[in-house]
């Protein structure tokens, strides 16, 4: 059972469209612990609650749930950072282009935004604020752990989070491997189409 906690962050230089209330969802006793696993997760609105197979976002909060509830305690922090920080109206028009052939980065640089807009700072206050002292990342994408060690979260060691990709989401898994640096596996094969869904593929490493 998580305990959810609401919290209101002031950020003027987030996207006006984006919401001020981010959620903590905090698994067992963490005040003063080390090593908690931690998911910092940007909210989705078409995935996670519209059922979208473009993106492999419901499947990897489902994913770090499970993780944290079977290692005892833990916190899933849940930003209302749509569309990788550019609000669900600019993600809608990004889609747009989409499928007109331009891939994730593509459609937010011809709509002149930012390729990841999303910023940090409210996940290192909340975690400073429940006590954790440091923190196992779930995470597939290398700057988040960046991005929190410069904000003095102490991160021990990266978890990744890997997901089976769909015929739908598997160039958006491959876009964000190969332009964004996240550490995936390859989503083409030799002859340069995508995998099918493998449920063996569901595996977390450490």
């Amino acid at each position: 059972m998580f305990q959810l906690r609401v919290y209101e962050w002031d950020d003027p230089a987030a996207h006006p469209a984006l919401s001020r209330e981010h959620c903590a969802l905090v698994f067992g006793e963490v005040r003063g612990r080390r090593s908690v696993p931690v998911r910092v997760h940007s909210e989705c609105l078409t995935s996670e609650v519209f059922g979208s197979l473009k993106c492999d976002c419901r499947d990897q909060l489902e994913r770090a749930q499970s993780e944290i509830a079977r290692h005892g305690f833990g916190v899933l922090l849940y930003l209302r950072q749509e569309g990788r920080g550019i609000g669900l109206a600019n993600k809608v028009r990004a889609y747009a282009l989409q499928a007109l052939g331009a891939d994730t980065v593509e459609a937010n640089e011809l709509l002149h935004l930012p390729v990841d807009a999303r910023t940090y700072d409210v996940a290192a206050a909340i975690l400073r604020e429940l006590g954790v002292l440091s923190v196992q990342l779930l995470t597939n994408n290398p700057e988040k752990v960046g991005a929190l060690q410069r904000l003095g979260i102490e991160v021990e060691r990266r978890i990744p989070v890997l997901v089976a990709a769909n015929p739908f989401s598997a160039s958006y898994l491959e876009v964000k491997r190969r332009r964004m640096q996240h550490e995936l596996p390859s989503y083409t094969n030799g002859n340069g189409s995508l995998p099918d869904a493998n449920p063996s593929d569901r595996l977390t490493g450490s």
